[in-house]
């Protein structure tokens, strides 16, 4: 069966894997929309843009009718009513083409989209709507042709400009329906000659060119303006794929960190019933409690079970209270307790050990230190980790020095320095982390797990101190532990003195 932490790695390639395939797809995927577009950047902008032609058409129907009837109404001083009357439905006729096409498109299905079936579409009807204001040229015909060429020139003007506006969105849809009435309007003016004619034709064709240009604008605008609404789309997109990918990441470990904990949990309670039963009965034969042995060594062999049982209690010890502060169940049993009270009793349970060594132990304590706020069986692990590190790895007459005073903003500290060899810049980093041993500890017969210093670290976290360790190589290390100034116990306010009933009594009768 994987572990948790074989199945995280798992997942991790696995979306490392399918990142890569959707980046390769999303390439492919753009370069097709590029090749399918008529605008030459996605299909799904083409419809985009002829979904607000279509709207734009839709909306603009009514006004464009209205200005047809005011122009057909205007030209009536000139020419014949018929005449006007017929080139006003012509057009209104092909503007209701215009709206039916675009009512059409409103309500075709969008996935079966085709850009250039409605681009054709679309521009068949301009084309036609076109053709319908250029009979303006025809009222020539009927009428004063001098008298008209101001009029015809001023419907043109109005043409051109209100179609423009309408069909920005489509291009093409802009080109035919302006077109055809500039350039036969145009015409007209110059076959009538005359300075104003010639002028009036100049003016209308540079006003078709400038209204192209003004639509192309607008269309290139309005390309922009969905381009960066897409980016947006898709970067909002890839933000909640991306809050789903951590959401899962963060289940997988919080499972991975419930089945560790589960684990060690099972395991050290398995693990320290028989490992409890060792030491007892391996302290029982090396005191030869009933009777001694037939075989010296035998003495010998209990004493280095015995030391080595209580070695392996110890580490299971660590890893367990490791594993209990990174899952965050560590609960602190605060009380009043006094540092060097802490510090004397972690001193004398190490002096065998050191004395054993040859290492000199010393202990300097400040006078009348107040008590501090904290968990003393916390605080106790904190002291002799930092003492059995400093005595195991100080070489034989040595000397290792347990400070306990005042620190600078009015706390209390912990300071543990020893003559050892000291540890490299390059492996602090690696001693303090979980796990973490150096290149000394490495080469020791007692080496450890590497979970002192971490523990250390993590206990000052939770009373909200600090962990300090400097070290030079061939001089020593000083390890210092600072409980900050709030838990000590002097700098809360002074417990007012009750008084005695009878004096109540007295001041309240």
């Amino acid at each position: 069966m994987a572990s948790p932490q074989m199945t995280a790695i798992a997942d991790v390639r696995a979306q490392m894997g399918r990142d890569g395939r959707r980046a390769a797809q999303k390439t492919v995927s753009d370069a097709r929309q590029r090749l399918t577009s008529t605008s030459g950047t996605r299909a799904s902008f083409d419809f985009e843009l002829m979904h607000d032609y279509a709207g734009a058409r839709m909306i603009a129907a009514v006004p464009m009718a209205v200005i047809v009837i005011i122009l057909a109404t205007v030209a009536c001083f000139w020419v014949p009513i018929s005449i006007s009357a017929l080139w006003a439905t012509t057009v209104l006729i092909s503007l209701l083409a215009v709206v039916m096409m675009a009512r059409r498109f409103k309500r075709s299905d969008p996935s079966r989209f085709n850009a250039e079936k409605w681009t054709a579409s679309f521009v068949a009807v301009e084309v036609v709507h076109g053709l319908a204001w250029s009979l303006l040229a025809l009222f020539t015909l009927v009428a004063d042709a001098q008298t008209l060429a101001s009029v015809m020139f001023a419907m043109v003007v109005v043409s051109v400009a209100a179609n423009a506006v309408a069909t920005h969105s489509l291009p093409a849809a802009t080109l035919m329906s302006t077109l055809p009435v500039t350039l036969t309007v145009s015409a007209t003016l110059l076959r009538l000659g005359g300075t104003l004619n010639y002028t009036l034709a100049a003016v209308a064709i540079f006003g078709e060119i400038f209204f192209v240009y003004l639509a192309r604008q607008l269309h290139r605008s309005e390309l922009e303006t969905i381009s960066h609404q897409a980016e947006k789309d898709q970067l909002i997109s890839e933000l909640e794929e991306a809050r789903q990918m951590s959401d899962e990441a963060r289940r997988h470990a919080e499972q991975a960190n419930i089945a560790k904990s589960q684990f060690l949990a099972t395991m050290s309670h398995e693990l320290r019933t028989p490992l409890n039963a060792i030491i007892g009965f391996s302290e029982v034969l090396k005191s030869e409690l009933l009777g001694p042995h037939g075989v010296p060594q035998y003495k010998e062999y209990a004493g280095d079970i015995h030391a080595s049982g209580q070695h392996l209690l110890t580490l299971i010890n660590e890893l367990l209270d490791l594993s209990r502060i990174e899952a965050g169940k560590y609960e602190l049993h605060e009380e009043a307790v006094s540092l060097v009270d802490i510090a004397a009793d972690c001193k004398r349970m190490m002096d065998l050990r050191a004395k054993s060594k040859g290492i000199e132990l010393v202990f300097n304590a400040s006078d009348n230190l107040p008590r501090i706020w904290g968990d003393e069986r916390a605080i106790r692990q904190v002291i002799l980790n930092l003492l059995s590190n400093a005595v195991k790895f100080t070489p034989q007459h040595g000397k290792v020095v347990l400070v306990v005073t005042r620190s600078a903003d009015g706390g209390q500290l912990v300071s543990v320095k020893d003559n050892g060899p000291g540890i490299p810049d390059s492996e602090i980093e690696t001693v303090l982390s979980s796990f973490g041993q150096g290149s000394l500890a490495q080469k020791t017969a007692e080496q450890g797990a590497g979970l002192g210093l971490p523990i250390v670290q993590k206990i000052m976290d939770l009373h909200q101190g600090r962990f300090d360790l400097f070290s030079k190589l061939r001089f020593g290390t000083e390890v210092i532990a600072t409980f900050p100034r709030a838990r000590v116990m002097d700098a809360l306010a002074p417990v007012t003195a009750r008084r005695n009933k009878l004096e109540i009594y007295s001041e309240a009768g």
